[in-house]
């Protein structure tokens, strides 16, 4: 009987939908802590991984002597040893779309709250403090803004969708320029890399990690931007600098930031961005609902399911794929 092994630990209620969505004529066994050691002991006799955020290097690789591929819970695989697992001839797939919807949503939220400063109106309330008439003269709307998206992948296609309510003007940048006809499509304009840090009241970042994206965000770039800009990032921690990202709230170079994601995670509480009033923070729960756990389950499940009976896969789930196909 094949053999799931779902690397990072999780919470009951969603154990027990993944056994409600466990394929016919399979097992499945769940880390229960997010060590190596135990990981090793699973991985022994692994035939499938099924991971969210998770390492998994080429020293666990090797502890998987069985493994047939590795699927990923979303799109991210900067946590994965990419080049570890094609020199074994590992497959690596991931569910394509399966949350862009739900991650350009939290998207918007964190526009809408950090612009109108949620964070410091709601701890000022709880304080007792009546904050109405400071609010008027510090906050921002998000109507008619112009938006600037680093990437322009599902998640960003679906944040320029969601923006076309509130009236702003989109412009993207992504290493790979849509046609005239998909720009039209999405109401966006394509600029270099430059303008899109110049114009932009709001940045929102939705590229993957990558040597040519860690840091993206840093002294020079955010020196750019305007004053009363705002930074959101729904991507990965490693796209900003931290340290400059404080210097520039600090300072006032920037407005502030919204971000559901962090270097380190958990980061560390005392990490200064948490001091700082306009900044707004969630704990990477971008596409942390209902909705997108159960989708994301049946669509990893399925592709294990096709890949053991020999079935193709969707051609954008692949990352790395069989030497078969």
């Amino acid at each position: 009987m094949p053999k799931i092994v779902f690397l990072t630990p999780t919470v009951p209620a969603l154990r027990a939908e993944m056994l409600g969505f466990l394929p016919s004529g399979f097992e499945i066994a769940f880390a229960q802590k997010n060590e190596k050691s135990c990981h090793r002991e699973l991985l022994k006799d692994a035939d499938y991984v099924f991971l969210g955020a998770t390492y998994l290097d080429n020293d666990l690789m090797e502890s998987a002597p069985q493994l047939k591929m590795i699927q990923k819970w979303g799109i991210g695989v900067d946590k994965i040893d990419i080049e570890a697992a094609r020199s074994r001839g590992i497959p690596v797939a991931i569910t394509n779309g399966a949350n862009a919807v739900q991650v350009a949503e939290h998207a918007i939220l964190l526009m809408l709250a950090t612009l109108r400063r949620l964070t410091y109106a709601q701890k000022s309330f709880a304080a007792g403090q009546w904050i109405n008439a400071e609010l008027r003269t510090t906050c921002f709307q998000l109507s008619e803004k112009t938006v600037g998206l680093f990437g322009f992948g599902n998640i960003a296609k679906q944040v320029a969708k969601q923006l076309s309510g509130f009236h702003a003007q989109v412009l993207y940048y992504s290493r790979q320029r849509m046609t005239d006809d998909e720009e039209r499509h999405y109401n966006v304009q394509y600029v270099d890399i430059n303008t899109l840090f110049s114009q932009s009241d709001i940045l929102s970042l939705h590229a993957p990690l990558s040597a040519a994206t860690f840091e993206i965000v840093n002294q020079k770039t955010l020196s750019l931007m305007k004053p009363s800009s705002i930074i959101i990032n729904t991507a990965r921690g490693e796209l900003i600098n931290e340290k400059d990202l404080v210097h520039a709230i600090h300072e006032k170079h920037i407005f502030g930031a919204g971000l559901d994601v962090f270097v380190s995670e958990p980061p560390d509480m005392n990490n200064p961005l948490f001091t700082l009033d306009n900044v707004v923070v969630t704990p990477h729960a971008a596409a942390s609902v209902k909705e997108v756990v159960t989708r994301v389950i049946m669509h990893g499940l399925k592709n294990i399911a096709l890949f053991e009976q020999g079935f193709a896969l969707d051609e954008a789930d692949w990352v790395v794929r069989p030497k078969s196909y």
